[in-house]
């Protein structure tokens, strides 16, 4: 289930892309065979970094599951006896996608279970496009490693993002490899880790802000004295006899625009 952290203190309110990482698994492979979702794990990236905003919920599909698809996820029917149908969930899940845009590796497979899922159960906007813009990652890695293998381990192993505690796949755990490999392959991030001094939180409208982690710090400022003003105008005068001051052509220029 996510997470909402409560909103910082003396925080400043920055611009703010929000973008949501998804991942699901499922009972087998196509849904034209009646194959269900059973896990789906969102992460929430606002201006590339992590908030500690995460989604994850197991499903109960109502229906068994693909030896295969066991074998890749690990997950039997039995494990998902009392969980909820996908239809309880839908709307808080819809909720948390609201307006991002999803970071989805081959979405077409999971944008089209969400889908299928929603129309299962007469939703009434079954578009996920109703609801959020969706970037493939297996087309982006496409254009950027062509003719190479761009499964999520071979991206792993390419940008070096450590997957060794990944013994199956499960819809959260990928998600967030998949977070690690998205901010790699479109450049990096200063800082993965939530440890920072100054960090991204999001508040439960939503928002963005930087979080000071140190409510002691104090920040000085020292402004210069009347005598020390009237020793700079001397100097720019000085200046100013000797040909072009670029000081005084910049502030009468900045005069003049306001």
């Amino acid at each position: 289930m996510g997470t909402f952290p409560t909103d910082p203190t003396n925080s400043r309110k920055l611009p703010r892309m929000r973008q949501i990482v998804l991942d699901t698994e499922t009972t087998g492979l196509s849904t034209a065979q009646g194959h269900r979702i059973i896990e789906v794990g969102c992460i929430e990236l606002v201006n590339r970094r992590f908030t500690g905003r995460e989604y994850h919920r197991f499903i109960n599909p109502e229906r068994d599951i693909d030896e295969g698809a066991q074998r890749v996820h690990g997950i039997s029917r039995a494990d998902l006896e009392g969980q909820p149908r996908f239809a309880d969930i839908a709307e808080e899940l819809l909720e948390f996608l609201r307006d991002a845009e999803l970071i989805i590796h081959n979405a077409d497979f999971d944008v089209g279970f969400l889908e299928h899922e929603l129309r299962l159960m007469k939703h009434p906007k079954a578009n996920i496009n109703d609801h959020a813009t969706v970037l493939d990652t297996l087309g982006l890695a496409r254009e950027l490693h062509p003719g190479q293998r761009n499964s999520l381990d071979a991206l792993c192993k390419r940008y070096e993002v450590d997957s060794s505690k990944r013994d199956v796949h499960g819809a959260l755990i990928d998600a967030e490899l998949l977070a690690l490999v998205y901010l790699a392959m479109t450049g990096g991030q200063t800082a993965l880790s939530l440890d920072e001094d100054e960090s991204l939180a999001s508040t439960d409208n939503g928002e963005a802000v930087a979080a000071e982690r140190r409510a002691d710090l104090k920040l000085v400022i020292t402004r210069a004295s009347e005598e020390e003003l009237v020793a700079h105008e001397d100097l720019l005068d000085k200046i100013a006899d000797s040909g072009r001051c670029v000081w005084r052509v910049d502030q009468e220029g900045a005069e003049k625009r306001e």
